[in-house]
């Protein structure tokens, strides 16, 4: 490696490791290349995770198209799934030559299909399984690779497992984790019902980081605001990942994000990025592509918003007729108050 591309990769890691201070979690069915597009027009600051794909999708599958993804999206980490390190490491190695800029390692999907390839939270039961994954990877790529994972799982006692299954990383390389603060509980509750049912351990993430003060550590699990974010920053986390609230209410999380977490101005607004979009919609619609497929996450946009309610109704009932195009999303946006709403903070 020149010492061109060693600086690149300096300045590259340096970049996703301050944007990982706000993520987008990685969301299946929903995350897709459409919403990240978007997401960044809210946020250049923020990094994004694309859906979970798992390593033999891509090594003995070759889907490759489910890598595929705009320039404009950097940051951009990709989340795999698999158990075995040898094929984690060929997959990490395919997404690093595709441009992502961090892969990151799913230790915390409670799924039914996820624990059956033996990946997923149900690998919180194997953290020296998980140091060589991590370990596979880290020898095969030069951008970070990093893990996302729970407090425990079913039984487990948090306060014991957690340590331990950190110090395995870590001593495998990894630099920064992502823990959600809830149990996962593999037998009994479906994976919505782990989203919520399993209380929330904050605390125990925050201990976490004392014990580890050279782990960046990023919490997830139950933030529904940027003041909750700001807050966690302040008290000493690293970063915040959030998912639901960032999807259906995306105005409210990204478009004040880079003001107050990156400091940077001005704000952003959505009436702006729905104009922005018109353009990557023209392309998908004349590639092909259906409108619904992109509106489909635009659809929380003015959340809390005058006219919200039509804006979603309009692209509900429009956006799956053939021939739907831009002129779809114009109509919708004329419901939809232009009064900025007042930025908190």
């Amino acid at each position: 490696m020149n010492e061109t591309s060693k600086k690149h990769m300096v300045f590259d890691k340096q970049h996703v490791e301050r944007a990982s201070r706000l993520s987008v979690a990685p969301m299946m069915d929903w995350t897709d290349r459409h919403c990240r597009y978007l997401h960044r027009l809210l946020s250049a600051r923020t990094l994004l995770y694309t859906e979970m794909v798992t390593a033999p999708a891509l090594v003995r599958g070759g889907a490759l198209h489910l890598l595929d993804f705009s320039p404009q999206e950097h940051p951009v980490a990709l989340q795999l799934g698999g158990s075995d390190p040898a094929e984690l490491a060929q997959a990490a190695q395919i997404g690093e030559a595709h441009g992502y800029n961090e892969i990151n390692l799913n230790v915390g999907c409670p799924s039914d299909r996820v624990q059956s390839g033996f990946f997923g939270a149900v690998l919180m039961e194997q953290p020296a399984r998980v140091a060589d994954c991590v370990a596979a990877m880290r020898d095969v790529v030069g951008v970070d690779v990093t893990v996302k994972c729970r407090i425990g799982v079913d039984d487990q006692n948090p306060e014991e497992i957690l340590p331990e299954f950190l110090a395995r990383v870590v001593a495998a390389g990894c630099e920064r984790v992502t823990i959600h603060a809830r149990k996962a509980w593999l037998q009994g509750l479906s994976p919505k019902e782990n989203r919520d049912i399993p209380p929330l351990d904050y605390d125990l993430v925050h201990r976490m980081k004392g014990v580890f003060p050279n782990l960046h550590i990023s919490i997830n699990g139950g933030i529904t605001s940027l003041d909750q974010a700001v807050s966690f920053l302040e008290n000493g986390l690293d970063g915040v990942m959030i998912g639901r609230a960032a999807y259906h209410q995306p105005s409210d999380i990204l478009c004040d994000a880079d003001r107050r977490i990156f400091g940077d101005t001005p704000s952003s607004d959505p009436v702006q990025a729905v104009h922005q979009m018109l353009p990557y919609i023209e392309n998908h619609v004349t590639s092909g592509g259906r409108l619904h497929q992109i509106t489909r996450h635009m659809l929380g946009l003015f959340a809390g918003r005058p006219g919200a309610r039509a804006w979603r109704r309009v692209l509900s009932e429009g956006a799956t007729k053939t021939g739907a195009g831009p002129d779809l999303v114009l109509d919708a946006l004329n419901h939809v108050s232009q009064e900025e709403p007042r930025k908190a903070g």
